[in-house]
């Protein structure tokens, strides 16, 4: 088996408008496809919206919209969710101009040694990262000689320490 790639990350929303306006207007990742889900495959009556946003490389950020169903939005610290989407070092900057002008909760831009990155607050409190990769990038991510199995190993030890 092989696994091609990403086809779509879903999350809840609370609202699939207030989602698109921050996906689509901001972001400017098209809204592809929305449909209702009325009844599960397994046959209880639903009322959800599924909808999708396409990204530069064939792959979606979707979305499902359940009221009535509960679901515990809050406002998601980085290192516990977020999403990270790559874009050029211009449109980082100019994202970031962007943001704030919009009024919209932005941090950065942070660098990362091998990326930078600005960081926003989604309608929902997710995270989205937007990265640019820097000189070094392809070095660093480079599993035959970065060692991260080693680090990984270490981190662990230090741990039960």
């Amino acid at each position: 088996m092989t696994i091609r790639g990403l086809h779509h990350n879903a999350y809840r929303c609370r609202d699939s408008e207030e989602t698109r306006k921050f996906y689509e207007d901001f972001l400017g990742l098209p809204l592809a496809e929305a449909f209702e889900i009325k009844q599960t495959k397994t046959g209880r009556d639903a009322s959800v919206l599924h909808s999708f946003y396409e990204m530069g490389d064939g792959s979606y950020l979707a979305f499902f919209e359940a009221p009535g169903q509960p679901f515990e939005f809050k406002e998601q610290h980085d290192f516990d969710l977020h999403i990270a989407l790559e874009v050029d070092e211009a449109t980082l900057t100019a994202m970031r101009a962007k943001g704030k002008a919009a009024g919209i909760h932005t941090r950065g831009i942070t660098d990362h040694g091998f990326l930078h990155s600005v960081y926003f607050r989604d309608p929902n409190g997710y995270v989205i990262e937007l990265t640019a990769k820097m000189p070094g990038h392809d070095s660093a991510m480079d599993r035959t000689t970065n060692n991260a199995r080693g680090k990984l190993d270490q981190w662990q030890a230090a741990k039960r320490a």
